[in-house]
């Protein structure tokens, strides 16, 4: 008897894992045009992959009831590795048709499968109004001449053109807007919706673009009629200056199926048409955006961030010991300008040694603008016991939305310094970490072993080198005076090596040279990116080096104070700051083979140039 309810458990524990097995491999769903036009009927689908029956629909009070609903049903069977698979398809479809414009909701509906109800999704559905009659006529034409007036009626500018389409033409400087080249078409086929483009240049931009994995096309009433939609192309600007600039128009090549009639015709021609390929070019107009110069009154910490953003802060420890590394890390999160923030500096206190920021961006470009946050991690190691107070990272930006400056602020830490031994494993480790260091092969030793070879007959000599001699004494003079030189010169490069500005300034000149031929290398592979990044840090990391300023307290500004200062000439000043800037600029913008290798001979010369005035 236990036996028996035992198995009987069993089956209906079983029973109930397939029911429900069965129940999560239930999909029910709706499916409708998601916009439509007054007046024309349309399908309204429900879809389910099991045996069912009792469909109950919901109440079409918005729209009106033509027919239905028609029932059909599909199943298949395939082996693939010997293993079955089975699917089955039962459909419903409704013909409705809207009477007014706006937006409507269609509730779900239920529906019963082996004994269990499900519901479907609902839908939203937007109708549209009906278009307007056309109250011009052309006149009939025979022969050719109507077959060409025909041709030229589908393809006029009325059935077929491209809007350029910005979401502001009232900016400021450094806030994004988005550019929309949109096709709009009626009454023709469009075979291929771009072959040949041909887009502006965007002076006076930057520019991101917007990747588009396919082009979807949706129905939209423009101009009192209805046109099939679909977005060519979209990219973010980012305006540079102020005052009013233009975009200039850009070119598109459609490929459009055309209906012609033969003048020989048959029963085939006028069930089936004739068609043919007709390429159109189609011009998008151009516009102008007007910015304006962000306001007065800029904080002492705005580097040039617009958009909306928030500032978080971290730091490894609050009590360490002298010599081991401590680190600072802020996140820079948002939409706006991401990929020209300024990274931010700290004051670290006197006697930290601090290493140049290590910044990590992870960004992502969508229609509202570039989103992400920017991670800046700080690491310094401090050389005296005590305590002592990071002060607030501040950072400044221009809020689009508020039309108004905003500062972020992280809070002070405060660090306790005790007395430590020296670098720990732990610091080397971390920084090593930290920055890219080249790899030091050493030996296991510092002498190896040095064979000799083992005579068995030993001669006697007399010896060459008598005791109180010349050459007996040149044997101890010579050694000290080696020994007395090596010392000096090793103490001369252990007192230059100690001063680590002085050591980037010697060697500033050798690090640009061999960025500039990395750049050549990313040139001659047409890597415009890579080559343009790498400029701008063949530049800049220069600049820095001779003239001793951190790279992230560099800026135009700044470089063109100090050279000023040390003598040099306002147009080689000049020609620093704009290869600087066309750099940074031709980062995000279009250019040309030609102005690569014009931007490195320039980069080159003035690199030379102020090698040459011994900064």
């Amino acid at each position: 008897m236990k036996h028996l309810i035992k198995i009987t458990l069993a089956i209906l524990l079983a029973s109930a894992t397939a029911m429900q097995a069965f129940a999560d491999d239930v999909e029910f769903t709706a499916s409708a045009p998601s916009q439509v036009i007054v007046g024309k009927p349309f399908q309204l689908t429900y879809s389910i992959n099991q045996r069912a029956k009792d469909l109950n629909a919901p109440e079409f009070a918005d729209f009106d009831y033509l027919a239905g609903p028609y029932t059909s049903q599909s199943s298949s069977t395939s082996f693939i590795n010997g293993k079955r698979t089975s699917t089955f398809t039962l459909t419903y479809t409704y013909t409705l048709m809207a009477n007014k414009e706006g937006t409507f909701t269609l509730p779900p509906a239920t529906i019963t499968a082996n004994g269990n109800q499900y519901t479907s999704n609902g839908l939203r559905i937007t109708v549209l109004p009906p278009d307007q009659p056309d109250m011009s006529s052309q006149p009939a034409q025979t022969g050719k001449s109507s077959q060409s007036a025909q041709t030229s009626s589908q393809t006029s500018s009325e059935n077929i053109f491209i809007r350029t389409i910005v979401t502001k033409t009232k900016v400021h400087e450094q806030e994004a807007l988005l550019l929309s080249y949109k096709l709009y078409f009626a009454g023709v086929d469009v075979a291929q919706f771009t072959n040949n483009t041909k887009l502006p240049e965007y002076t006076g931009f930057l520019k991101q673009e917007i990747e588009q994995s396919d082009i979807q096309t949706e129905l939209e009433h423009y101009n009192g009629r209805n046109y099939q939609t679909a977005v060519l192309y979209r990219t973010l600007l980012y305006p540079q200056h102020s005052g009013d600039i233009k975009i200039e128009p850009a070119t598109f090549e459609a490929v459009l199926r055309v209906q012609t009639r033969a003048q020989v015709r048959s029963i085939f021609d006028d069930f089936f048409g004739s068609y043919t390929n007709v390429t159109k070019m189609l011009t998008a107009p151009g516009t102008t955006i007007h910015v304006s110069e962000l306001p007065a009154g800029k904080p002492a910490s705005f580097s040039g961030g617009v958009g909306k953003f928030t500032m978080t802060s971290s730091v490894s420890a609050t009590e360490i010991k002298t010599n081991e590394a401590v680190t600072v890390k802020i996140d820079i999160k948002g939409t706006g300008n991401m990929k020209l923030l300024k990274t931010p500096a700290i004051d670290w206190p006197e006697g930290f040694e601090a290493y140049d920021p290590k910044v990590t961006n992870n960004f992502k470009t969508t229609t509202s603008g570039v989103s992400g946050t920017k991670s800046i991690e700080y690491l310094a190691i401090p050389r005296a016991a005590g305590d002592y107070t990071i002060p607030a990272i501040t950072y400044s930006y221009f809020d689009t939305q508020d039309k108004q400056y905003k500062t972020l602020s992280t809070p002070e830490y405060t660090l306790h310094i005790s007395r430590g031994a020296g670098d720990s494993d732990n610091t080397q480790t971390v920084v090593q970490n930290y920055v890219n260091k080249e790899d030091i092969t050493q030996f296991g030793s510092d002498i190896r072993y040095i064979h000799v070879n083992e005579q068995t007959t030993k001669t006697v000599r007399t010896p060459s080198i008598v005791f109180g001699s010349v050459k007996y004494w040149l044997c101890y003079l010579i050694p000290f005076l080696i020994a007395v030189i090596l010392l000096m010169v090793f103490h001369k490069q252990i007192k230059e090596n100690a001063d680590a500005a002085r050591v980037r300034y010697k060697k500033a000149n050798k690090v640009a040279q061999k960025r500039l031929k990395t750049a050549k290398k990313l040139m001659t592979e047409n890597n415009k990116s890579a080559f343009y990044e790498e400029i701008e840090r063949a530049a800049l990391s220069y600049l820095s080096d001779r003239l001793s300023i951190p790279t992230a307290d560099l800026s135009k500004e700044t470089i063109a104070d100090i050279l000023h200062n040390k003598g040099i000439a306002d147009d080689l000043i000049a020609q620093v700051n704009d290869v600087i800037s066309t750099a940074e600029f031709a980062r995000y913008a279009p250019s040309a083979d030609e102005q690569m290798q014009t931007l490195y001979n320039r980069t080159s010369e003035i690199i030379n140039s102020l090698e040459n005035q011994k900064l």
